[in-house]
């Protein structure tokens, strides 16, 4: 009879573990993700990931203040959560990281010139686009690459981790890729001549091709249309609630081109169509 009892309590401790163990992987998760927006609230602080070399999107000033585009819309962003733009802990990364940092927990939303992808979207939650982009490449314009027949038997320089790297590597695979972690040394290798150009979003191209004199967008549309949006961990569904709201709201205020004006258009001069590139309120026209 005691062995028999020891046994129905050995078999209640482990369905009670077990049923523990699928709370934990369902419903517990989903009900600690409602906490999350509640747990910056009350620490006051968000932590947003960010670029600090890729100009005008996500870079440091000369006093080595975070700035540009997706800096200016994430304060604002953070004004509104918070009450205090400055209520914001910038967390620096590489475009690699990006969905590392968010499954690891060392941020709550990426702001960081993301590019909305299928494979991306199945590790974390995107919310409504604010950009639109395609790929392009830069090149010398002593030696312009117009086209990918004129990459061969040539170097292409990409950084790891971009739409540019995953596209060559699967529709273009005899392209000879140069690779690189950071984007400032990706550059650095085209203004060496260690590459014959270099492809990543035609957005920042455009804006680096305009800033640096001797180099030209030869290729500006590859691929396929795709948007910029932020993104938050999997499954953080009330944030990613709140920040699709939010981004409505600043649409409807045409935030998002008041952004442009203050960020991009010193980059891009009159090289650039605004309404190319400007989504509001995550309705892609």
């Amino acid at each position: 009879m005691k062995r028999t009892i020891t046994k129905f309590f050995s078999a209640v401790v482990m369905l009670s573990a077990f049923l523990l163990t699928v709370g934990v992987l369902t419903g517990s998760s989903s009900a600690a993700e409602k906490k999350a927006l509640d747990t910056i609230k009350e620490n006051g602080k968000i932590r947003i990931a960010v670029f600090a070399d890729k100009p005008p999107f996500g870079y440091l000033d000369e006093s080595g203040k975070n700035t540009g585009f997706d800096i200016v819309i994430a304060k604002r962003v953070v004004k509104d959560l918070l009450g205090d733009e400055n209520a914001v802990e910038w967390v620096l990364l590489e475009p690699a990281n990006r969905v590392e940092y968010l499954e690891a927990n060392k941020v709550d939303i990426v702001f960081a010139n993301f590019t909305v992808t299928k494979e991306r979207a199945e590790r974390v939650d995107f919310a409504l686009p604010y950009m639109k982009v395609a790929l392009g490449v830069v090149s010398p314009i002593a030696a312009p690459i117009k086209e990918i027949a004129d990459l061969k038997g040539k170097k292409l320089i990409v950084v790891k981790g971009t739409t540019a790297e995953t596209f060559f590597a699967e529709n273009y695979p005899e392209v000879d890729l140069l690779k690189f972690d950071e984007i400032s040394e990706a550059f650095q290798a085209l203004t060496d001549g260690r590459g014959a150009g270099l492809s990543n979003d035609n957005t920042f191209l455009f804006a680096w091709a305009n800033q640096n004199k001797g180099y030209v967008v030869g290729v500006p549309s590859l691929g396929s249309l795709d948007t910029i949006a932020p993104a938050v961990r999997k499954g953080n569904t009330e944030l990613l609630n709140w920040l699709n709201d939010e981004l409505k709201k600043l649409g409807a205020e045409k935030f998002i081109h008041k952004a442009f004006d203050e960020a991009l258009a010193p980059f891009y001069g009159d090289t650039v169509n605004q309404e190319d590139l400007v989504v509001e309120g995550g309705v892609v026209k």
